[in-house]
């Protein structure tokens, strides 16, 4: 009895299991999808019908690369309807659905193309400047869009133009992966180069590559000054030839030129100057006393000049110096020039006082209308034996054993 009463049990609950699994399946096949559409164009009225003996109204769930959402149906003799909303009939690309009932599973997916009619072409084109010589490049994107921004097709014919000087050139070119691309090399030309895009009649506006001379060949510099004489007041201006890269493309303008200058002592001195068609000037204020120099002119890291070597002469053999009865007035001058006029104002005068081979202070004046004039206070120099060292335009006087009351 116990063998039959298991007997009885198993196929009971295999009876039981074999009704629930047709219930299920007849559940599924209450649903089936009408539409047998799975291409559609963005903006078309898209819908998506079920025919249904079912009283029971699934939701339909929707999802594409812009978000998710979910529809309720309407019911028309029998017949389950699902309209989709502009936010996804509008935008193209792949759109999954799935019908939301416990007991159904229908999934299925269709596809949006978008309209092949161009309402913009989205444009990118850089860098904005390239150099001269045909290695550098600019490179154009472009990418045919409808009227909801939604790329083209693949292989949406688009057509690049570019002008440079008199030479225009139209190329054709098929999009990729929904964009369209072209590199346009440099010339050996410095300049401009005009770009504009074409496709299904659609133009882009007027895009611009700016086409820069390549890296500055060495050149020269040479000066000009109005005398040789080392006055401290006069100007020498320093130039430099037309400079121009290896395609004779004169450099742009504001190319930075350093002009350096060594002097007798190897102080090096430092001016500088920016190109304006091609020819950087500077300026140095001529030294104070006899000396040569040495210059020589750098584009950093690109391009040097040739080396320059200048003369000046002294403006002054000797000066005269007069002393208080007390010692501690000292009238240096009057200093007198090349032509015997007095010196400009503001050259250096200095004196440097020593006691006991040590040296106490160092005073420095600027000259004013030929002389410099200087005042030893007592309470910085007391009474007594000094040593004073007078320096100007180069030349040197020393007064020994100076008694000061």
């Amino acid at each position: 009895m116990k063998i039959k009463f298991t007997y009885l049990f198993i196929f009971g609950l295999l009876f039981i299991s074999a009704i629930n699994s047709f219930k299920k399946s007849d559940n599924i096949d209450n649903f089936q999808l009408l539409t047998t559409e799975t291409e559609f164009v963005a903006d078309t009225k898209i819908e998506l019908n079920f025919s249904s003996i079912n009283e029971k109204l699934p939701k339909l769930y929707l999802s594409n690369s812009y978000g998710t959402t979910i529809l309720k149906p309407n019911l028309l003799n029998g017949v389950l309807n699902f309209q989709l909303p502009e936010s996804i009939s509008k935008k193209t690309g792949i759109v999954t659905w799935k019908l939301l009932l416990d007991t159904v599973k229908l999934t299925g997916s269709f596809n949006i193309n978008p309209k092949q009619e161009v309402s913009t072409l989205e444009t990118y084109i850089g860098p904005p400047s390239i150099v001269a010589g045909g290695t550098d490049f600019s490179m154009i994107v472009i990418i045919p869009t409808d009227l909801f921004d939604n790329p083209l097709l693949d292989n949406t014919e688009v057509n690049v133009r570019h002008l440079f000087l008199k030479d225009l050139s139209n190329k054709a070119h098929f999009t990729k992966n929904r964009f369209a691309y072209q590199n346009i090399y440099s010339p050996a030309l410095s300049g401009r180069i005009l770009v504009s895009s074409e496709s299904l009649n659609k133009n882009s506006k007027e895009y611009d590559v700016n086409v820069l001379p390549a890296i500055p060949n060495d050149f020269t510099i040479s000066y000009k000054r109005n005398h040789a004489f080392a006055d401290g007041n006069q100007v020498t201006s320093f130039f430099t030839s037309t400079i121009k890269d290896q395609y004779g493309n004169i450099v742009s303008d504001g190319t930075y030129v350093e002009y350096f200058i060594r002097t007798d002592s190897n102080v090096i001195l430092k001016t500088s100057g920016t190109t304006i068609r091609g020819v950087a000037t500077a300026k140095m204020i001529h030294p104070d006393h006899e000396e040569n120099w040495i210059v020589k002119a750098f584009i950093e890291g690109m391009a040097e000049s040739n080396v320059l070597e200048l003369m000046y002469e002294p403006v002054i053999s000797d000066f005269e110096i007069s002393f208080s009865e007390n010692k501690r007035i000292i009238t240096i001058g009057p200093l007198k020039s090349f032509m015997s006029q007095l010196i400009p104002d503001g050259i250096e005068v200095k004196i440097s006082i020593y006691q006991n081979d040590s040296k106490m202070s160092t005073i420095t004046k600027s000259s004013f209308e030929g002389f410099a004039i200087f005042k030893l206070n007592a309470n910085t120099f007391p009474n007594d034996t000094y040593t004073l060292k007078i320096e100007a335009v180069g030349i040197e006087k020393t007064f020994r054993n100076l008694k000061l009351w």
